[in-house]
């Protein structure tokens, strides 16, 4: 991968793909910045290994505006924007509009401005990216989670209307991944019929997105595309 003295920053990295993803970037030379909200024992190992730590909840505008403004007291450049961020909840009958709030606010709006307010960040460094995280469910909808499905579906029409607009300086991609890395609570019920799902019906782990992010980052010619990795999902 293409290293720049610029930071790579990574949203919502306290766990799971996020970390693995940061760990890994982290191996490959690049300063890394990164968001959590949560103080968890993949923050500190972040820390340990050289990592910047910010606190963040992208709950609202303000929240964000006030990530970004502590952002820009850290570093004047940015080789890469990595919004793996993400918020899935339940969409209970109590609350359906404050969750979808909630996770416009993740998926959509703490992007959506963080791209805007931070471009200059990236027109100082060659290569710049940015890549969305999004997820594969976008391909078909979900009937049980509507708002965290649209959402990340808006995700993916803001790498394309980015992508358009910061070309060619700032290549703007996404990656759409299906069931990664079960939680250690799911039964083997669960786990074979989330398999079967897919045509290679394997439990991949975290290191199938890092492949695809550093693709990304590392393909000169390709902007406004987002990878499925999905298993073939798409052709059971």
């Amino acid at each position: 991968m293409t290293s720049t003295s610029a930071p790579i920053l990574i949203t919502g990295a306290g766990q799971r793909v996020g970390l693995h993803c940061a760990q890994r970037l982290l191996e490959d030379g690049h300063r890394v910045l990164f968001t959590y909200r949560t103080e968890r024992p993949g923050v500190q190992a972040l820390r340990d290994l050289g990592a910047i730590g910010l606190q963040a909840d992208f709950c609202d505008e303000a929240s964000i505006l006030s990530f970004i403004a502590d952002l820009k007291t850290r570093t004047d450049s940015l080789r890469a924007i990595v919004h793996n961020a993400s918020e899935w909840l339940e969409e209970s009958d109590a609350r359906q509009g404050q969750d979808f709030a909630r996770m416009f606010g993740v998926h959509m709006l703490a992007p959506y401005l963080i791209n805007l307010h931070c471009e200059e960040l990236l027109r100082r460094s060659s290569p710049a990216d940015i890549v969305h995280v999004s997820d594969d469910v976008t391909r078909r909808g979900s009937s049980k989670h509507i708002g965290y499905c649209a959402t990340k579906a808006g995700l993916d029409s803001l790498t394309l209307s980015f992508a358009a607009r910061y070309a060619p300086a700032i290549k703007v991609n996404g990656i759409a991944p299906a069931l990664l890395l079960f939680n250690p609570d799911d039964d083997a019920a669960y786990r074979a019929k989330a398999l079967a799902k897919s045509a290679l019906g394997i439990e991949p782990g975290c290191e199938v997105v890092y492949q695809s992010l550093r693709y990304l980052l590392d393909n000169p010619y390709v902007t406004g595309t987002t990878l499925t990795v999905n298993g073939g999902r798409h052709v059971k």
